[in-house]
């Protein structure tokens, strides 16, 4: 795997870490879900790059229609996660946006890095 997959794994486990916050408030709304399994599915191979994109566009379009700071953030988490599938740089938007979510859910912040950078693929160095 390289550097590129293994940060999209990563980005993808960041806004999946924090996708509660959103469900929380939109259940129904399945688009952050959905860009998550997105950048998997095209880290194994299984769909283009432009379908995660398109999942990525939606997730934010979700971030737009949410209604608190927390499922706001966690929502843009999952659009950078699947658009990391395009750009690898996209990776640590989705960890800082996880992080935002968390911060305004309960001001665990500091945690939620934490939690980040043990989570990161062996060879790769921390983004923050």
């Amino acid at each position: 795997m390289n550097r590129h997959q293994k940060l999209a794994l990563w980005a993808a486990d960041c806004a999946e870490h924090v996708l509660a916050l959103f469900e929380a408030e939109h259940g129904e709304d399945q688009r952050p879900r959905q860009a998550i399994e997105a950048v998997r599915q095209w880290q194994s191979g299984d769909i283009a790059m432009t379908i995660a994109r398109k999942k990525a566009f939606a997730a934010h379009a979700a971030a737009r229609q949410a209604t608190n700071s927390a499922a706001i953030a966690a929502a843009r988490a999952a659009g950078h996660a699947a658009a990391t599938a395009h750009v690898e740089t996209h990776a640590i938007h989705a960890a800082r946006y996880a992080q935002r979510a968390r911060n305004a859910h309960d001001e665990g912040l500091d945690d939620e890095r934490e939690w980040q950078i043990s989570r990161l693929p062996d060879g790769v160095e921390a983004p923050f």
